[in-house]
């Protein structure tokens, strides 16, 4: 409930322009010249701030280095790694509420798991080729560039901006049209498919969410194995809803859901780091029994492919 109350407030705070929510209106903050670390977008009606993918995409697309996107990317990136999704993000939190629909969900099998492995790196040919080399190439070719993110797909601008300023300022109704149309019908397939799997445009889409798990392993901030514990059961992954293969690997969110279901007592929130040599040795060297009697207790369907060893040793590599 806390990581609900801090995700809650932060989506309050990113639109704290009251003033401006039913107004039909774009908030005018003086702080839109600075980014907030999650999806917000900057046209949301009470939005104090911008987002961060947008103002990468504008300042590409003008012809302009981005660095203090960049910087602030960085800065974020170091801090939090994607604990930034997990805490600070309004699009993950709609997700995760429409998850709580009491339907059938997609079961997080072997078979699933490999499927959506692969598919995951989609969200970085999204970040390469909308956020940077389309924005680029038009900017070469005219001298200006729409965010091809935003414009053709961003569900959180739709959603956030697109939809309360179509209802609410009648100069936009009348310039809606076939864009728009298209832009509803993806989030409402994002929507319905966030009822039966966890976070889906976390997963796939988002390239803010791909930006932010390459500092995973490296984050101040995360989950933190203790090696001497750890007997890599793969209970932790084998609960986990995102599609990790290993704690704090590119797709762990660092939501900290593991913690209390590992047996071992094996995790905490913490520095997340790399296990140094002799700790993977000790880990190792723990009886395989142990390990074999914990797999036992996991839920039915919950086994991972290979690689999946949960604690920090699985996870070699992007798949």
């Amino acid at each position: 409930m806390r990581r609900r109350a801090v995700q809650v407030l932060s989506m309050l705070i990113y639109n704290a322009d009251v003033s401006r929510w039913f107004s039909g209106g774009i908030s005018r903050s003086s702080l839109k010249h600075v980014c907030v670390p999650g999806l917000n977008c900057y046209s949301c009606p009470g939005a104090i701030a911008s987002c961060p993918l947008g103002s990468l995409q504008n300042t590409i697309g003008g012809g302009r280095f981005p660095f203090f996107v960049t910087g602030f990317l960085l800065l974020a990136g170091t801090l939090l790694g994607r604990m930034v999704c997990a805490f600070l993000c309004p699009a993950g939190l709609v997700q995760e509420l429409l998850y709580k629909i009491p339907v059938k969900k997609l079961k997080k099998t072997p078979r699933v798991l490999a499927v959506t492995r692969r598919l995951s790196l989609l969200k970085y040919a999204l970040l390469v080729l909308l956020c940077a080399v389309f924005p680029l190439a038009a900017f070469v070719r005219s001298g200006a560039a729409s965010p091809y993110f935003c414009k053709f797909f961003c569900p959180a601008g739709t959603l956030g901006a697109g939809i309360p300023l179509v209802l609410l300022n009648e100069g936009f109704r009348a310039a809606a049209g076939r864009l728009f149309a298209w832009k509803v019908a993806v989030a409402a397939v994002l929507l319905l498919w966030s009822a039966v799997f966890f976070r889906p445009f976390c997963t796939f889409f988002c390239p803010l969410g791909a930006v932010y798990s390459f500092f995973n392993r490296i984050a101040l901030a995360g989950i933190r194995v203790d090696a001497l514990k750890c007997l890599h059961c793969g209970a932790c992954t084998a609960h986990c809803r995102m599609q990790t293969l290993t704690v704090n690997d590119r797709e762990c969110i660092r939501c900290g859901d593991c913690i209390p279901r590992c047996p071992h007592n094996a995790l905490s929130m913490g520095r997340a780091r790399q296990q140094s040599d002799s700790e993977r040795e000790r880990g190792a060297a723990v009886p395989t029994n142990a390990a074999r009697s914990t797999n036992a207790a996991l839920p039915t369907g919950a086994a991972l492919p290979p690689g999946a060893g949960g604690g920090t040793e699985g996870g070699r590599g992007l798949l």
